[in-house]
């Protein structure tokens, strides 16, 4: 069972880039994708190997959303969770099976300057208690763009950003420290302790191709189906967007 992650950074866009090609390769079971920035009625999508899509698209134009895309039907589809205003802009998903509950989620960036830290850290409250509420009903599984750097070694320069910059704030950190102190296993972690692995690149100073990047994208299970984890993956050879696709393997 493979499942993978990716923020697209607008669904348009990234269908010119390889994105078919991608898919037939690489084959996942289910696809997540945030920033997909468009509805569907706008997209002309070949994927006749995924039977069942669901799209959340934002209220305003070519902003945000999220889509799943799944070879596997679902008990049941649920949009929005967190906060009134993130259900507007499309940034979660949840898909419910069998065995667990898939949760595909585009948190909102704190923006330059740090003007939605506060809003921020009222998101991240209102997610912590939303996944934790599904997971007294069965294990969780969530994926996407958290737009959140966890430690030092999940970004480039973390002493120049620290506290400055969104995406590496005291508060983003503790938020995400949250998570995983309520029983949450960061899947990349828990296979590979190396600094180095990104997700996400600016367009500027050639900085993917210099690795100056941040490992903003996460795969996360309940610690229940933590012995369920095969392999955790970062695919950073994969262009079409300034993020690249992430994922795992379950057994």
């Amino acid at each position: 069972m493979k499942l993978i992650s990716w923020n697209v950074n607008g669904i348009r866009s990234v269908l010119g880039k390889g994105f078919h090609n991608f898919i037939q390769a690489e084959n996942p079971d289910i696809l997540c994708l945030q920033e997909i920035k468009a509805n569907k009625e706008q997209v002309d999508l070949q994927l006749p190997q995924y039977p069942h899509h669901f799209w959340h698209s934002a209220q305003k134009p070519g902003y945000s959303g999220t889509a799943v895309f799944s070879k596997h039907k679902p008990l049941s589809v649920t949009y929005g969770g967190a906060l009134r205003e993130g259900e507007t802009e499309g940034r979660i998903i949840t898909l419910e099976f069998e065995s667990y509950f898939i949760v595909n989620v585009y948190t909102p960036n704190s923006q330059r300057g740090l003007l939605k830290l506060k809003y921020r850290q009222s998101w991240d409250a209102e997610f912590l208690r939303f996944i934790t509420a599904l997971e007294q009903k069965k294990p969780v599984i969530f994926c996407g763009d958290l737009n959140v750097a966890h430690t030092e070694k999940d970004l480039a320069h973390p002493k120049s950003n620290y506290d400055k910059n969104p995406g590496f704030t005291q508060v983003e950190i503790d938020g995400f420290t949250n998570i995983l102190k309520a029983g949450f296993i960061d899947s990349f972690r828990h296979f590979n302790q190396e600094a180095g692995h990104y997700s996400w690149w600016s367009y500027m100073f050639n900085a993917r191709d210099n690795n100056i990047g941040w490992r903003i994208d996460y795969f996360c299970v309940s610690e229940k189906i933590k012995n369920r984890l095969e392999h955790a993956f970062i695919l950073p050879k994969v262009l079409g967007s300034d993020h690249c696709p992430v994922g795992i393997a379950l057994k």
